[in-house]
């Protein structure tokens, strides 16, 4: 009897199929059978369940719908359906013929399945903080030379961009004035300018007042770990400057109150139509989707467990369609209140080399030069 043996493949098809002795000239077509996916679309009516489920089985797909779609008893369902991206192609063209504005769905179901999301080159976002009260290095960076030697320093080490913080979100902590913000910050900024910095500059900030005031100073990126909700005068700033990209993080609560049992219902989708929603306001305002990052926040009214969640299912996000940050930097995810930086920064690079593998668009570190050195060493 011949002794069967397999495994489950958890690498590029591509490769994979070369290796059996596949035709390569239609390689590029194949990859698509073997790329299976599954997909949440959320409040579909009946009508629009009920077609988008025989859709699927006409091409050998499926999708799973709540059991009274067909009978009409309930107003909508959240559906999931399934295939590889071969058959989800199939089923968005199809899609393109059908009524109740399934056209869009299949328009979106396209976009996203023709999108290269394996050819993305991580990007290292480097952190400033001068703050007296961050919750790695308060204090380390407040005088002036320091934290230009420190700017200098992430520059070498090779960071794409350097975010730089005057007011500390971590747990417990409260907000910082705006005109001291801007205190902290005006002489860093002006240095960069004066001396010619090419490296991109990200303000960290809740507050419209500081981000108008550092986009004057040359600052490219604002990144609001409030998601638009600490200052409602954010998402008019940021569209005023057409030329600035923004950081959009989900967090539950307010840092003096976020940790306090956070809760919910389903993490992942409350995060996703949190996120979901506030780049739909920001495009409405007129910030264009090319200029939108979006980030789960790792931290930011989440539990140990919530963040993990987070880490293994980031990729749920991508169908928002915005590029995605992960800063997990030190942060208590690692449970390692006690140990030094440097070996937080061990572990930090252990978690994001995970990220970094899977594509992930941004992450957010301390230690600049141990991602380089991981990603010059991997090639990625």
């Amino acid at each position: 009897m011949h002794d069967f043996s397999f495994k489950e493949l958890k690498t590029n098809i591509e490769t994979e199929l070369e290796n059996i002795g596949f035709d390569k000239s239609y390689i590029h077509k194949a990859k698509d059978k073997f790329n299976y996916n599954n997909f949440k679309i959320f409040n579909l009516t009946c009508a629009q369940a009920n077609i988008l489920k025989q859709t699927a089985l006409s091409v050998g797909a499926d999708c799973a719908t709540h059991k009274e779609v067909i009978t009409g008893r309930i107003e909508f369902s959240d559906v999931i359906l399934g295939g590889s991206i071969s058959q989800i192609n199939k089923i968005a063209q199809k899609l393109q013929f059908q009524p109740f504005g399934l056209k869009n769905l299949g328009e979106k179901l396209l976009t996203y399945c023709n999108k290269d999301l394996y050819n993305i080159k991580t990007k290292i976002i480097g952190i400033l903080n001068i703050t007296p009260d961050s919750f790695s290095d308060g204090g380390k960076y407040t005088d002036f030379e320091a934290a230009i030697k420190h700017l200098h320093k992430l520059i070498s080490d090779g960071a794409d961009i350097i975010d730089i913080g005057a007011e500390s979100t971590r747990p417990n902590s409260t907000a910082v004035p705006a005109d001291e913000q801007i205190k902290r910050l005006k002489p860093i900024l002006e240095y960069a300018k004066k001396n010619n910095i090419q490296t991109p500059l990200s303000i960290d900030t809740r507050s419209a007042k500081v981000a108008s005031e550092c986009i004057k100073l040359g600052a490219s990126i604002i990144n609001d770990v409030s998601g638009f909700d600490f200052d409602p005068e954010m998402v008019d700033t940021i569209a005023a400057n057409p030329e600035v990209k923004i950081i959009i993080q989900h967090s539950q609560g307010l840092p003096e109150n976020m940790q306090n049992n956070p809760q919910y219902n389903n993490l992942i989708d409350e995060i996703f139509q949190s996120l979901k929603q506030k780049v739909e306001l920001a495009i409405s305002k007129g910030i264009t989707k090319e200029n939108i990052i979006i980030d789960p926040g790792i931290g930011f009214g989440k539990t140990g467990e919530h963040n993990f969640e987070i880490i293994h299912r980031w990729k749920e996000f991508c169908t928002i369609g915005c590029p995605i940050l992960i800063g997990l930097s030190r942060k208590s995810i690692l449970n390692m209140p006690n140990a030094t930086n440097e070996e937080k920064d061990i572990y930090t690079l252990a978690l994001n080399s995970i990220l970094i593998n899977e594509n992930i668009d941004y992450i957010r570190v301390h230690n600049v030069k141990i991602h380089r050195n991981f990603l010059n060493i991997t090639n990625i």
